[in-house]
């Protein structure tokens, strides 16, 4: 893969600490939300960063597949990520439960779900976690 673009996060304290860019561009106090055990409170969680990328991602390979197909997205074109966290089935861990909501107002029903499967086969994002979770790409109703 020829690599056009590089970033570097770091981490410290875990899910209740700090997390920064290389570049300085982004820097987040982090919090153990309630329902995991943590204090919750301000600052964010791994899961929130995760459902806020996923969403900008997804929606940069929806314009992308709606260029390639000359269809003009909406201004208002957004796309919702619902991240869940919880033990997996097989004891080992946990895992990640992901569902996209994708609104595309103005945009025929059928269309859109066309964008919307494209895109998810285009989206680094998807790509990441095919066969490893189960995402659900929906257009919004």
């Amino acid at each position: 893969m020829n690599v056009l673009y590089r970033t570097e996060a770091s981490a410290t304290g875990g899910r209740t600490g700090h997390a920064t860019t290389a570049d300085g561009s982004f820097a987040i106090d982090l919090a153990t939300p309630k329902e995991l055990g943590g204090a919750g409170g301000a600052g964010t969680n791994p899961e929130q960063l995760f459902a806020a990328g996923y969403s900008a991602c997804f929606l940069g390979a929806l314009k992308f597949v709606a260029a390639q197909r000359k269809v003009k997205l909406p201004e208002s074109a957004s796309v919702t990520a619902s991240v869940g966290i919880g033990p997996r089935d097989d004891g080992q861990g946990f895992g990640l439960d992901v569902a996209l909501s994708v609104s595309l107002p103005g945009i025929d029903p059928v269309i859109g779900q066309q964008l919307v499967d494209q895109a998810h086969i285009v989206c680094p994002y998807s790509h990441a976690t095919r066969g490893n979770l189960d995402i659900r790409p929906a257009l919004a109703a």
